[in-house]
Formats: structure tokens, C-alpha cells, sequence
């Protein structure tokens, strides 16, 4: 069974384009299922690979995890399956009578373009190389709905200025000719202020020379959310959430949506259509 996770985890990196934190939380998730059924086999107690689930489902209660987790690793359990039921690897799914339990997700919490503007007044107010770096970085985000970890993760070869996309984990994310010129402004005067190492890729920087972390520019939004009054109410995540909807306010069906967002499950990207 370690093989075919192994199959599996690639199939999602390579052929589905997930991203990094995708296929993390899967590898996370089925490393735990795979410990359950080795301890659950080594007692010498037979039992079927469905029996097993089963057990497992009840062992995620007992452990008292929330109900969205216990959800995402039954999830992943069956994505797994499915997998090795499609490639041939297993002739049965044994998930197919596994019950997940319902989750009842909340309204994703959006931004308005009024507050939007409101939080891009803040780094405009600043002359710094890093306020300059931020007001990019905030466009870019609330322009293509990337995750926070693929935004700072971004080198200046995964934006294309000739076709005004971003190139990330497999996607190609469109944006409008505004925010490539103002991308493409940034490469060519904010960036060197910031740059150290001419062999530096990274196309954000800190002010040393260094990729930003996914946890720096959290708190770079939550600074700039603080100075124009909205609290903890303005998060990077807000700003995806605010893409995806205004996407689909404009007239983008659900699967496309789910593409340019890199969700793993379209029940992910349909949230956004209760909004």
C-alpha cells in the first residue's frame, strides 16, 4: 500500500498540478491511515481492507478531531481508492459504503472593493522598497487568487508579461494589463531595491535579500488591515476567497474557478456559489 500512495501522491503532483500544500496534507493524512492498518494488521487479527476503514473512521472519532478533519481524511482515504481502483492497482473500492460525516462549512469571508481600496491606501502611503514590494504583492493576490504559499514561493520566470499570466503549480492564472505593467514595473526598478544576490530568483524579497515566508506577509496584511481600521477582518485568505467569487459574479463556471484555485475537490470551489 506504501507504493501505491507513493503512485498516488505523484499522480496528484505531476498530472493533477495540486500544489505543495495539496499534496502535503494528503501525504500527511494517508501516512496516518497507512500507520492505522500496519498496528491493525500486526495484531493478527483479520479482518477485510473495508472492515479496516471502518475502524479507522471510529478511531479519528474516538481521537476527538473536529469534523472537518475527520471529513478531509475520509476525503483523502477515498481519493486514494478511487486512484488505485482507476489504475488498476485494486478491482473493489473498499470506500465506496464509507460514510463521511457532514460538514456544514461556513460563508468564506470576503473583501469589498471599497475596503480593498481602503487596504492598498496603506502601502501607498509608505516610499519604502517594501511598501512598494507590498502594494505589488497585494494586487497580485487579490488579481489571480493565489495561495499564499505559492505567492511568496513565485520566481520572476513564473510571470509571463508577453500573455499577462502567472504560471504556478501547473496553472496558468490570467490577470489584466494593469497589474502586468505593474509587475512588470516592479522587476525592473522596486525589486533591485531589495536585491542582494543577482542570482536570486525569488521575486518577492525580504530586506535582506530573501524570499518572504508564508508567515511574514501574513502579518505584512495584518499590519496594513490594522492601520485602515478593519482588525483581523482583512486576511491574505479573504483576498482568495474575494478572487473566487468575483469570478464567478462575473460570469466563470465552477470548474474553471476550481482550476485557476488549484482545489483538489470542486466541493472546495462550491462554497463560493453560496455567496
Amino acid at each position: 500500500m506504501e507504493k501505491d500512495i507513493d503512485a498516488f501522491l505523484h499522480y496528484l503532483a505531476e498530472e493533477k498540478g495540486c500544489s505543495q500544500n495539496t499534496v502535503a496534507a494528503y501525504r500527511n493524512d494517508l501516512g496516518q491511515l497507512l500507520s492505522f492498518i500496519q498496528a491493525e494488521r500486526a495484531k493478527g487479527i483479520v479482518r477485510s481492507t473495508e472492515g479496516l476503514l471502518k475502524s479507522y473512521l471510529l478511531s479519528l472519532r474516538e481521537k476527538r478531531y473536529s469534523t472537518a478533519t475527520v471529513a478531509r481524511k475520509v476525503a483523502s482515504a477515498k481519493s486514494l481508492f478511487k486512484f488505485m481502483v482507476d489504475s488498476g492497482r485494486l478491482r473493489e473500492n473498499p470506500t465506496q459504503n464509507l460514510i463521511s460525516p457532514q460538514v456544514h462549512k461556513r460563508p468564506p469571508k470576503l473583501v469589498s472593493s471599497s475596503e480593498y481600496q481602503l487596504l492598498l491606501a496603506e502601502p501607498a502611503k509608505l516610499s519604502t522598497p517594501e511598501a512598494k514590494r507590498d502594494r505589488v504583492m497585494l494586487e497580485l493576490l487579490y488579481a489571480t487568487g493565489l495561495r499564499v504559499s505559492e505567492l511568496v514561493s513565485l520566481n520572476v520566470k513564473d510571470v509571463d508579461f508577453q500573455h499577462s499570466c502567472v504560471c504556478c503549480s501547473g496553472r496558468r492564472i490570467p490577470f489584466d494589463h494593469h497589474i502586468a505593467q505593474l509587475v512588470a514595473d516592479f522587476v525592473k526598478g522596486g525589486r533591485f531595491d531589495l536585491l542582494y544576490d543577482e542570482g536570486e530568483e525569488t521575486l518577492f524579497l525580504n530586506r535582506r535579500g530573501k524570499g518572504l515566508t508564508r508567515q511574514g506577509f501574513w502579518q505584512i496584511v495584518r499590519n496594513y488591515a490594522r492601520k485602515a481600521g478593519f482588525g483581523a477582518k482583512i486576511t491574505p485568505n479573504a483576498l482568495r476567497h474575494s478572487f473566487a467569487v468575483h469570478k464567478l459574479q462575473t460570469g466563470a463556471d465552477l470548474q474553471s474557478v476550481q482550476q485557476l484555485l488549484g482545489h483538489a475537490y470542486i466541493s472546495s470551489t462550491r462554497i463560493y456559489k453560496q455567496v
